[in-house]
């Protein structure tokens, strides 16, 4: 499984997983969460969701294409909630991966958000995880 928070992925993270899927011989999961900020009104008229960037798109879909082309089973997620690191780890143990790397690009995601994430992912998820860093 393969997690990012809104931003692109992290190259090293992408190889990771995409590796690790390979030679498990298990589908890959990509989930991009995105936090859902608690505006009643955008929600009701459909204004909550912004078009991804064009760099943002082919970096989610990057790992897809190249984990296909290695004739990986793969699995892309979007998944929209005002907490997404605890979405995340609802996925996680619903979906109970062997490996979860957490691969944000750190350089496009705030500090506080990453360490956070992090601290959350290491003391809660139930399997192996794989940090950039």
């Amino acid at each position: 499984m393969l997690a990012t928070l809104g931003v692109p992925y992290d190259p090293t993270a992408a190889t990771i997983a995409v590796d690790a899927a390979v030679e498990s011989g298990q589908p890959l999961i990509l989930i991009n969460l995105v936090e859902l900020l608690p505006l009643a009104m955008s929600v009701r008229m459909g204004y909550d969701q912004l078009e991804d960037t064009p760099e943002l798109a082919d970096s989610l879909r990057a790992p897809a294409v190249l984990a296909s082309s290695l004739g990986v089973q793969v699995e892309r997620l979007r998944v929209r909630s005002p907490r997404p690191v605890v979405a995340l780890l609802e996925l996680v143990a619903e979906r109970r991966p062997g490996l979860l790397v957490l691969g944000p690009d750190r350089r496009k995601l705030p500090r506080r958000v990453y360490r956070k994430a992090v601290r959350a992912v290491r003391e809660q998820a139930p399997c192996l995880v794989w940090l950039p860093d």
